[in-house]
């Protein structure tokens, strides 16, 4: 039995390392995309920088919203749902649940837009400047859905790569043109700054355009062997367009809220903590605009590269426990649970506290030296809320995933109370850090909810998780003083040649210690062995090329 139990956990884990693989690839060169394109950007806004990126941070919370409604948790349900039915080998059922969910998320697309684009002056938070942001961010809602429905129907089928090069291709697609419209409007024209940033947001209906074609590309040449399935399936269930509605729906409605979790947290910081720091009558305006780009547009930017990892095992986990149900392979479904949670934290925990480590070069080589000493701090805090981010992205996917929607949202709303309720003293207290603090209390609620019922009914291996736990955590930690280290000895050492705080300066001390702190984290876990609970074998092959006994 524990020979089945093994196999099944080795199965399990190698299914989601390729999946993982290919979804971490594409979400995290998307996303050091998406923020690399800040440092020129900054430099072609001048004075205008945190003005426009509060009013890019502003504009983007609130599409991301109508973005997600529009999306309405369709691609996720449209994967359970098509794992679901080709694990009974009914394939064709899951080409004709596309093909409604196709026409579906046509006309939500539509549907969203108007609202985006006509509803826009009740959605501004009183700021006139957001209205042609949203105008232009109307564009991009058109479309985007369609493209997630399909890679979602990749995703069912368990080929993540069409969806990673996708996501890759739209991506850099749109910082192309954002990064061309921003230095012909700011350098050629010397236009308004306003005018720039709604280019810039533009962009994304650019990126997403790219991103569709890719995948139409990736459609075609598969459609021969889509269609070899259907051709050998079991054809004996029947389900009438009316019911193939009704599953869509019913599974996508919780893919709403929960896919929307994070950015509603967002969405609370934004309309709440403009009113409450101008209460204090501490700040001006200005100053208020620049302390909401600190925490909501620039530290979220970069810690997005690293809940990007934990988005990739989400999207990864959903097909395969749905197959799983499906089969009532309650091993494997333990096993699946066992590996996700593992997963995470292998690879969350060292990259929050690695990017905690480097905050302060890594934020100047950024955003430049302004409020340094400030947004440093704000950095790091967010590295270490993003862990509890990373985990609720992970921990609702994977209820979802075994059908426990209903469940995952009802914990969601308990956080979300829970951060209401505390969100008025964190930030009149705690100023910039009150939004993070309160998102880390609401999150830690949902978390420890979905966890402990997860481990109830499901279970889990706790002899791995705690090892997994102990030990990662020994090694980031130890990586987290490496790389703080060598960013105290960069700054000393190159204090004596230049400026140490020079943006090329920042940049290059945040790569050394990135780099040895990386070191020291990969060479402790395959010394300990604690990798191979995560890599499996891959592990031995590492050992070698590192000479690791």
């Amino acid at each position: 039995m524990n020979e089945i139990d093994n196999s099944q956990g080795d199965a399990s884990r190698d299914k989601m390392l390729s999946g993982s693989a290919w979804m971490t690839a594409g979400s995290i060169f998307s996303r050091i995309l998406g923020a690399i394109y800040i440092i020129p950007w900054r430099q072609w806004f001048g004075d205008y920088f945190y003005r426009g990126n509060a009013l890019y941070g502003f504009g983007y919370n609130i599409y991301s919203f109508v973005l997600i409604v529009a999306i309405a948790g369709i691609p996720s349900a449209i994967a359970k749902q098509v794992s679901h039915y080709n694990a009974m080998n009914e394939y064709g059922v899951g080409i004709r649940i596309y093909k409604r969910g196709l026409v579906l998320s046509a006309a939500l697309g539509i549907i969203s837009a108007l609202v985006l684009y006509f509803g826009a002056p009740l959605l501004d938070g009183g700021n006139d400047n957001v209205v042609p942001v949203l105008h232009s961010l109307a564009w991009a809602v058109l479309i985007i859905p369609t493209m997630s429905l399909t890679r979602g129907y990749f995703q069912g089928y368990q080929e993540m790569a069409p969806s990673a090069i996708s996501q890759f291709v739209e991506q850099l697609a749109r910082v192309l043109y954002m990064l061309a419209t921003a230095y012909i409007i700011m350098e050629v024209m010397h236009g308004d700054w306003i005018t720039a940033v709604s280019q810039s947001t533009f962009a994304a209906f650019v990126g997403a355009a790219f991103g569709t074609l890719t995948l139409g590309f990736y459609y075609l040449k598969r459609r021969k062997h889509f269609r070899g399935l259907v051709a050998n399936s079991n054809n004996q269930i029947q389900v009438s367009p009316k019911q193939l509605y009704r599953e869509i729906i019913a599974q996508s409605v919780p893919f709403i809220i929960l896919g929307a979790g994070i950015t509603i947290f967002q969405l609370i910081d934004q309309y709440t903590f403009f009113p409450i720091m101008n209460n204090l009558h501490v700040f001006t305006p200005n100053q208020v605009s620049d302390l909401f780009a600190m925490f909501a547009a620039n530290s979220n930017k970069l810690i997005m590269i690293s809940i990007s990892l934990a988005s990739a095992l989400a999207v990864t986990a959903v097909p395969l426990l749905s197959e799983a149900l499906t089969n009532n392979h309650k091993n494997e479904i333990k096993a699946q649970n066992t590996n996700v949670l593992s997963m995470f934290m292998f690879t969350m925990i060292p990259a929050a506290l690695g990017m905690a480590a480097i905050a302060g070069p890594l934020n100047r080589a950024f955003y430049g030296i302004e409020y340094q000493g400030l947004a440093a701090n704000v950095l790091t805090v967010s590295s270490i809320v993003s862990i509890l981010m990373g985990l609720f992205v992970v921990a609702s996917a994977v209820m979802q995933g075994l059908s426990e929607n209903k469940r995952a949202v009802k914990y969601f709303f308990i956080g979300t109370a829970v951060k209401l309720v505390v969100q008025w003293p964190c930030v009149h207290f705690l100023g910039v850090f009150g939004p993070l603090i309160s998102t880390a209390i609401g999150l830690l609620v949902a978390n420890f909810l979905i966890i402990r019922f997860l481990k109830n009914h499901f279970g889990y291996d706790m002899q791995q998780i705690k090892g997994t736990l102990v030990n990662v955590g020994i090694a980031a930690l130890v990586m987290y003083v490496v790389a703080l280290a060598m960013v105290y000895l960069g700054n000393m050492v190159m204090s004596l040649f230049t400026n140490p705080f020079s943006g090329l300066v920042s940049v290059l001390v945040a790569v050394i210690a990135a780099v040895v702190g990386g070191f020291v984290y990969v060479y402790l876990t395959l010394r300990t062995r604690t990798a191979d609970i995560v890599l499996g074998a891959r592990s031995n092959g590492l050992r070698a090329k590192l000479r690791i006994k």
